[in-house]
């Protein structure tokens, strides 16, 4: 009886070890790094492209895939909302998107919101396409603006046709609708969400980014399969020189900023002590880096001699002439130095339309107010002088006239000399006017 007990305690204890061998095989077969509840803690990385697409746009794109990348991040997520913009910005901002080995998911968000032109062709290019409801896709025709002001689809078959094989290629690639796509350029086809998603434009319609996540869980994107159930968005904050890059680079900002320092230039200029000339060279400095000083030298010819001839005017009497051949200079210049046109700006012809419009108004403007002020000088040139208005009015003595002083008289001051002499503070009474110079007695009562 001790020895099957003996034998007994044996194979319990042999139970035991190979239980304890068992778990620490399963440990090592499944480490922690690799269950569902370290995989729970990783989030999605969401940056916007609000506005138009600039070279500022590029950086951003940059900066925020390295972040995701730093932090191990799921995917990428691009909220568009977007009337389109460079070309050459959008093909470099794909090209991110194809080498980084994080998924990118396009979502075009809010509701209400729209990817235009560069933007629809973004989100084709995305790993996973969503929109939100009521948002709109396509007008990705290239237009330019003609010389009446309204806009002309560009119809050469070489900017089309890549523009087109481009849009094609993308939408193949990532299973999409081919047919849409090539209509979204050649007949700017527009589409909401429903119809992109029934038209195979796009794979999803979701309310908010986290409703997106929920129905893209599971999903196969570049040889992975996305765990995105649970997964918190946290959105990319840009660094502070990338803000303000984004502000200045507006095409619409930049070109404010240009034709506000050129005329505070002027202003400053012909009226010296200001300061107006300061704050006029820092504005057109500022206009210029948000261009990224890629400017046209003849657009920038125009503008220094609009802005010479409108300083001529100032100091002649062509009685408007060379003001109006500046004005017209520095409009010409503002429009050409501001990419509006295709490939340069690639967004539908009414935002073309309104920007353009934005930038001409201020020039407009001012040359208002300027026919206003060399009419008003011509007018006090040509008219006749009328000494006798001046006789019998009353001013009062700003000086001591002994003889000679300044009075004031209907809120300007003049030169004047008095038959006697006049404290300061005396009302006087004018008796002629000579020249500039007015003749002038005590008043008695």
């Amino acid at each position: 009886m001790k020895a099957i007990r003996s034998r007994s305690g044996s194979r319990a204890r042999g139970d035991r070890t190979g239980l304890l061998i068992f778990l620490i095989l399963l440990l090592l077969a499944f480490p922690a790094g690799s269950t569902s509840v370290g995989e729970s803690n990783r989030s999605i990385l969401a940056v916007e492209l609000q506005g138009a697409i600039t070279p500022v746009s590029d950086d951003i794109i940059l900066a925020a895939i390295g972040a995701a990348e730093a932090e191990d991040s799921r995917a990428l997520m691009i909220i568009l909302n977007t009337p389109g913009g460079g070309l050459t910005e959008t093909t470099e901002i794909l090209k991110q998107m194809e080498e980084t080995k994080l998924p990118v998911i396009g979502y075009v968000y809010p509701e209400g919101g729209f990817a235009w032109s560069a933007g629809t062709i973004i989100l084709i290019s995305s790993d996973v396409a969503a929109m939100a409801p009521h948002t709109i896709i396509g007008s990705a025709q290239p237009v330019q603006l003609s010389p009446t002001g309204g806009t002309v689809p560009i119809n050469d078959s070489k900017t089309r046709n890549a523009i087109v094989a481009l849009i094609e290629e993308k939408a193949r690639m990532h299973g999409r609708n081919v047919t849409a796509a090539r209509e979204f350029v050649v007949s700017n086809l527009n589409l909401n969400a429903d119809e992109a998603r029934n038209y195979g434009v796009v794979e999803h319609v979701a309310t908010s980014p986290e409703d997106l996540l929920l129905q893209v869980n599971g999903s196969q994107v570049k040889n992975t399969t996305l765990i995105t159930a649970g997964a918190r968005v946290e959105y990319f904050e840009p660094p502070l020189n990338l803000q303000l890059q984004s502000l200045l680079s507006d095409p619409t900002i930049a070109g404010l900023l240009i034709l506000i320092g050129l005329y505070a230039i002027i202003f400053g200029l012909s009226s010296p002590g200001i300061g107006a000339e300061v704050f006029g060279v820092t504005a057109l400095a500022l206009g210029l880096i948000g261009q990224g000083f890629n400017v046209n030298i003849g657009a920038v010819f125009l503008l220094l001699l609009g802005l010479g001839l409108i300083l001529a005017e100032l100091h002649s009497q062509t009685f408007g002439i060379l003001a109006a051949a500046g004005l017209i200079c520095v409009i010409v210049g503002s429009v050409l130095i501001v990419p509006t046109s295709f490939p340069e700006w690639y967004v539908p012809g009414g935002y073309q339309q309104s920007m353009a419009f934005a930038l001409i108004l201020p020039s407009l403007i001012l040359g208002l107010f300027l026919a206003i002020a060399l009419y008003k000088v011509a007018r006090a040139r040509f008219a006749p002088e009328q000494n006798d208005r001046f006789a019998g009015e009353v001013a009062e003595a700003i000086d001591r006239l002994d003889p000679g002083g300044y009075v004031l008289f209907q809120g300007e001051y003049w030169r004047a000399n008095s038959v006697e002499t006049i404290e300061k503070g005396e009302t006087v009474v004018i008796l002629a006017k000579v020249g500039t110079l007015l003749q002038v007695k005590r008043k008695r009562d």
